[in-house]
C-alpha cells in the first residue's frame, strides 16, 4: 500500500469510490462533491499551482484519497481540505489519519496559513479526526466552494 499522488489512470478509480462513499452514506447529490464538474477528471483538476491529490493504492485499487488546493472565492492565503474518503472496507486503520497528514504536511509546504474543510454533519468520524488533528469549528463559510449542503465547517491554522 502506498499513498501517492494522482495519475491520469486512476481518475475512472477515484470518480467511483467518492460517489459510493457517498452513495452508501445516503448524502445529497447537489450541494456536495459528488456533483463537482471536476470528479470525472480529478487529475486535471489538481495541476494548478498550490494543488495536490493523493490516492491510497492497494496493489492497484484505489481505497482512500485526499487532496488541498487554495480556498476557492476567498481574499487569504487558505487551502481546503478536499475530497477525504477512505472506502468502508478499509476504514478504521490509520488511512484517513495518514491521508490527513499528507494533505496538512503538504499545504504547510506550498506556504498556506490554514486549512479549511467542509464536512456533512453526519459525518461524525471525520469530524473527530478533523478535531484530533486541530481543526476548529466555524459557524460560518468561508469562500465559496459550493458545497452547500456541506453545513461543517473547520479551520486549522498553521
Amino acid at each position: 500500500m502506498e499513498i501517492r499522488k494522482i495519475r491520469e489512470a486512476d481518475n475512472i478509480q477515484v470518480a467511483h469510490l467518492i460517489r459510493s462513499i457517498l452513495e452508501d452514506m445516503e448524502v445529497p447529490k447537489e450541494g456536495t462533491a459528488y456533483a463537482d464538474a471536476a470528479l470525472d477528471n480529478m487529475y486535471a483538476a489538481y495541476q494548478r499551482s498550490r494543488c495536490d491529490f493523493y490516492v491510497v493504492d492497494l496493489e492497484g485499487e484505489i481505497i482512500g484519497c485526499g487532496g488541498i488546493a487554495p480556498l476557492a472565492h476567498y481574499g487569504g492565503n487558505l487551502c481546503e481540505l478536499q475530497k477525504m474518503y477512505v472506502s468502508r472496507g478499509h476504514r478504521g486503520k490509520g488511512l484517513a489519519q495518514k491521508i490527513v497528514q499528507t494533505c496538512l504536511d503538504t499545504a504547510v509546504n506550498f506556504g498556506f496559513e490554514g486549512c479549511y474543510l467542509e464536512t456533512l454533519p453526519s459525518m461524525e468520524m471525520a469530524q473527530k479526526l478533523y478535531l484530533k488533528n486541530g481543526f476548529e469549528y466555524l459557524k460560518e463559510p468561508l469562500g465559496n466552494t459550493g458545497h452547500t449542503a456541506c453545513s461543517v465547517r473547520m479551520l486549522k491554522a498553521f
